[in-house]
């Protein structure tokens, strides 16, 4: 019933232009996939560091590189993103009648495809690393790491003022194209559809039918290759090929679950869950305490494990329960997010300063 009534309120538009709806929800669905994923590998990384670590520590590149393999795969095969192919959706060329006839089973061109690759993948990329650098860089600024004087300082805390009325003005842009496409006043929901040359519409049945033809006839025919390059390039495309359809096939069949995975870890549902299941805090581990013989611990208690000194300014991880001197494990736990000791996943928010007469 609300897919029709999302028709009726846009009956003003043309005919295969989808609803504000069914754009809202083919966005939202690769947002929602980010952070089940993010949270599955902190789960396998914390279960076994020295084995997922890895994975956790280059998430952001992994990712990246496997949605860009699935993205470039359904823009070439459907002219569509993954989202958006879900939803019974496609991506028409913009400026050119002819092109408007093309069938969604023909691919984007070069063009449209290298564009729409570059705003699917690499800017969300750009931007998670930029939240990440001005999180970074506003733990440096309360632990004030840099003197006061210092010219880095003055530029970073300009840059972090500004920041937020960029990223503003950046979810502006969004909202007003998003008011404008409902009111039927534009063909994008996105500015980013506009900038890469193309609009979303609706898969027509002759689109369906094409899909399906091209597919039945890729498991029927087989051209042998003819030369050693034919075969590495055939060998890579199938490999390449593989790696897609078996991304698409697993989020295709789990993407409810990582939506609900994405539901139960949210804040607002961890606050609930910590209210309801409360439990005492775990002990500190066990098998590397001061009474063993780990040359990873200074026999004396007083010394930073990290640089074998004498500790200054006493820092402990929560992660860990490791008490260590503070610049020495923040500028560890900043290159390598993980407890010195234990291997850990941490980041600089489980930094904890302890503060004693002596300091």
């Amino acid at each position: 019933m609300a897919e029709h009534g999302a028709h009726v309120t846009t009956a003003s538009v043309a005919d295969d232009q989808p609803s504000i709806f069914e754009v809202v929800a083919q966005d939202s669905l690769m947002t929602a996939v980010r952070p089940a994923l993010q949270h599955v590998v902190k789960v396998l990384a914390e279960s076994n560091p020295a084995h997922y670590g890895f994975f956790w520590r280059w998430f952001d590149e992994i990712f990246t590189l496997l949605d860009l393999l699935l993205q470039q795969h359904y823009l070439s095969k459907t002219s569509a993103s993954f989202s958006e192919n879900f939803y019974g959706l496609k991506r028409v060329v913009m400026g050119d009648s002819r092109k408007s006839q093309r069938l969604a089973s023909a691919g984007l061109p070069k063009k449209q495809l290298w564009k729409s690759i570059m705003f699917l993948v690499l800017l969300p990329y750009l931007k998670v690393k930029l939240e990440k650098l001005v999180s970074n860089l506003r733990e440096e600024d309360e632990y004030s790491i840099h003197p006061p004087s210092s010219h880095w300082k003055q530029f970073y805390r300009a840059f972090l003022a500004a920041y937020p009325f960029v990223n503003m003005a950046w979810e502006g842009w969004f909202f007003v194209q998003q008011l404008s496409y409902i009111l039927g006043k534009a063909q994008h929901h996105s500015p980013l559809l506009r900038l890469a040359g193309v609009r979303l519409g609706r898969l027509t049945v002759q689109d369906i039918q094409a899909m399906e033809r091209r597919l039945v006839e890729a498991h029927m025919i087989q051209q042998p290759a003819r030369s050693i390059s034919e075969k590495i390039k055939s060998a890579l495309k199938k490999a390449v090929g593989g790696v897609a359809f078996s991304l698409s096939t697993g989020l295709s069949v789990g993407v409810f679950f990582l939506q609900f995975l994405d539901w139960w870890y949210s804040s607002e549902n961890q606050e609930t869950i910590k209210s309801l299941t409360a439990l005492p805090t775990p002990p500190p581990p066990v098998h590397l305490d001061y009474n063993s013989d780990s040359p990873l611990l200074p026999k004396m208690k007083t010394v930073c494990p990290l640089c074998r000194k004498t500790r200054v300014n006493d820092t402990v991880l929560a992660t860990s329960g490791y008490v260590f001197c503070y610049r020495c494990v923040f500028n560890y736990v900043r290159s390598h997010q993980t407890c010195p000791i234990t291997g850990y996943p941490t980041e600089v928010q489980h930094l904890i300063k302890l503060y004693s007469p002596e300091n």
